[in-house]
């Protein structure tokens, strides 16, 4: 199906594959709306794998020729080549931790007997594969410290196997658990329960239903699991179990993706069953755990901004519920149990501020972070010590250990970047939306900045599924090589995401999406305004449905960009919920057969469907996706490349770059992804004129 080739861009034609185009014609409510190349959707298909290889041919010819490429690597490789660790957890009196030496490809599980101890190798998954494409995903140590079962990935896919290591030994038994998937092991007696679904037709694409929760006993196979909860009604649900308690409750998460209902059993029952504490999906509610009798849980049913209550774990009812520490002014993001008492995070204009809380939930005192940046605990009921690890923009993850009786934090470990902080602004400023809302946005940039209006912008955004985008160190997103040469870097904290709670998320949300291009196209003209930057300097980028909003901002706004890289992006909005996992998405956007208004909303933005075709100038494009990508799958990527190269939006390159043996790129190692953010910065830096 490649025929013919295109030309494009005089200064250095670009020969683009061309993509036959079918006669298929999709009817929504009345209105037909081809899909030309549907047959793209066949990423097994013959014909699919000669135009990626094509595009690929071209792709590469073009991002090797770049003059920066090799130095940016280099670069890269650099920031990247530090000592990493990750905060310890106890398990049976013995320090767990994660190790990296710079440039493995997956960091490696360690344990010692006491901090500062020799140290020894539990588990490397550098060894479980030739490349670096198995990663783990999940570790789940059994009660008694004896046994741990690891969850992997293979190439990236949200498809998960499960073993299990003998921590006693150091030998994997023979159990082995396919076509796991969204799970991780909750161990229970002498074996543990996990969430699967059956083994599909095509496991890249095929649309996943009935998810179910399975036991598995060890030491005995995969078919002799058997199924602890299911519906047989609804194909589209998610089910996950959680043991808390001292394993005598089995708490039940029934999901449609959005909020979710909540069971649980206490197995000391006479008649163990599962209780419904909470109905509907509205609202979530996630289950800390237990404490003196109480079951506690962090919900957002009645507070937008979160808050957490207990149930009576001695009779479980719904009507036993009371507050236990009330809705605040900020959202709360995260809780953790630690020695008998709780630390709860909560996020303050996109920045973590986490607070010691009693037992009782009455606040002790907030918990002094070094600016502002996220913050991730490691934490366990029945254990005094408490480790946190600290990251912010120009900060690598740090790692500290808490004494709740005083707190004070130390410092345990400190990495060595090739990279001087101090050499770095982090401001936040905050700008009006088009309809006035306040939005946040963080400028990293080199202090001395020349704020002449000509400064090249790299902008970032998501916005969207309730999730926050809080400072995070990132070498490989954060372009410190155009930082280094009087560049900038925003990141804006878009509605849709979690930053200010479920209002601010639903703002974002279905038929009020287009808030969220609003506000990021808002933040391209306020840096333009503010006199930092102008069209021919700016870039944005966004992954997943941060790379839907990349393609409908360039859509609606071609002239306020000269390059975009949408990353592994939700392209075709009348589709999305037909493959894989696409249809959990719908509460958060709609469906094109909800009914005709969410239709035409929908087909309003969808940047497949909005490629302009009259000659209007489109900023420099790199598409990029994985070929085992089984969660927005690549077929979103093709089929918007494929349209881009045939449209006449000018002369810049249009370009997509479909990396092999990857996936979504959670789990990616190390190595390809210093190769693709080489791409992203080599091409985004040659299409904003940076030298």
């Amino acid at each position: 199906m490649l025929m013919g080739i295109i030309t494009a861009s005089a200064a250095k034609p670009l020969n683009y594959p061309v993509a036959a185009r079918v006669d298929t014609v999709d009817h929504y409510f009345g209105t037909a709306v081809p899909d030309p190349y549907r047959w793209l959707e066949d990423d097994n298909s013959e014909q699919t794998a000669a135009w990626v290889k094509a595009e690929n041919a071209v792709t590469r010819a073009y991002l090797d020729r770049l003059p920066q490429r090799k130095a940016i690597h280099k670069r890269l490789t650099e920031l990247a080549n530090y000592a990493k660790m990750g905060a310890p957890s106890i398990h049976n009196g013995k320090y767990y931790f994660f190790r990296n030496n710079g440039l493995q490809n997956q960091s490696v599980l360690m344990a010692a007997d006491r901090l500062g101890g020799e140290e020894r190798v539990v588990l490397d998954p550098n060894t479980l594969s030739t490349d670096g494409t198995v990663a783990l995903q999940q570790l789940n140590f059994s009660d008694d410290g004896r046994y741990l079962a690891y969850v992997i990935t293979r190439n990236g896919s949200d498809w998960n196997e499960i073993y299990v290591l003998d921590l006693n030994t150091g030998k994997t038994l023979d159990d082995h658990i396919m076509w796991a998937k969204f799970t991780d092991a909750q161990w229970l007696g002498d074996g543990f329960f996990y969430s699967a679904y059956d083994a599909p037709e095509d496991a890249k694409s095929s649309k996943n239903e009935y998810h179910k929760v399975m036991y598995h006993r060890l030491g005995t196979p995969q078919s002799e699991d058997y199924v602890e909860y299911r519906s047989h009604t609804n194909p589209l649900l998610f089910y996950q179990a959680q043991v808390v308690g001292d394993q005598r409750y089995v708490v039940m998460w029934e999901s449609d993706g959005d909020g979710n209902a909540l069971y649980v059993k206490d197995l000391k029952d006479r008649n163990p069953h599962y209780v419904k504490l909470a109905d509907g999906m509205k609202y979530t509610r996630n289950v800390v755990g237990v404490q003196d009798g109480r079951l506690i849980v962090m919900t957002n049913e009645g507070a937008p901004r979160w808050k957490l209550v207990a149930y009576d774990a001695e009779r479980l009812s719904p009507a036993n519920v009371s507050e236990f520490v009330p809705e605040r002014e900020w959202v709360l993001s995260d809780v953790s149990m630690a020695g008998g008492q709780f630390i709860l995070t909560y996020d303050r204009d996109a920045s973590s501020h986490p607070y010691l809380f009693d037992k009782n939930g009455k606040e002790i005192r907030e918990i002094a972070l070094p600016t502002f940046g996220s913050v991730g605990f490691s934490s366990r009921q029945k254990e005094k010590e408490v480790f946190y690890t600290f990251s912010s923009y120009v900060y690598p993850s740090t790692i500290y250990r808490y004494d709740m009786a005083t707190g004070e934090s130390s410092q345990v470990f400190a990495p060595k970047v090739a990279l001087k902080s101090a050499d770095y602004v982090t401001e936040q400023v905050f700008f009006p939306s088009k309809d006035g809302t306040r939005i946040p946005m963080f400028l990293i940039y080199k202090k001395g900045l020349k704020k002449d209006g000509k400064r090249p912008t790299f902008v970032y955004g998501y916005g969207g599924f309730n999730i926050s985008m809080n400072p995070v160190f990132t070498y490989t997103r954060t372009p410190f090589t155009m930082l280094d040469k009087g560049g900038i870097c925003a990141y804006v904290n878009l509605r849709g995401g979690g930053e200010y709670g479920e209002q601010w998320h639903e703002a974002g949300t279905k038929l009020q999406k287009q808030n969220v291009f609003d506000d990021f196209i808002a933040a391209a003209e306020w840096l333009i305004a503010q006199g930092y930057t102008c069209p021919a300097k700016l870039a944005c980028n966004g992954g997943s449905n941060g790379g839907l909003l990349v393609g409908a901002v360039v859509n609606q706004r071609p002239d306020l960009w000269a390059a975009a890289v949408p990353q592994v992006g939700v392209m075709d909005m009348l589709r999305y919920h037909e493959f894989t996992i696409g249809w959990n998405w719908a509460h958060d956007y709609g469906r094109s057969d909800d009914n005709p208004e969410m239709f035409r909303y929908l087909l309003g933005y969808s940047p497949l469907h909005n490629i302009k075709n009259d000659g209007t100038r489109y900023p420099a494009i790199l598409v990029t996706t994985g070929d085992h990508d089984d969660r927005v799958v690549p077929a979103h990527s093709f089929k918007y490349a494929a349209t881009l190269q045939a449209s006449d939006t000018g002369d810049a390159p249009k370009l997509i770059r479909i990396d092999t043996n990857a996936g979504h790129g959670h789990s990616k190692p190390l190595s390809k992804i210093i190769d693709e953010y080489t791409d992203i910065q080599a091409f985004i830096m040659a299409n904003l004129g940076v030298k």
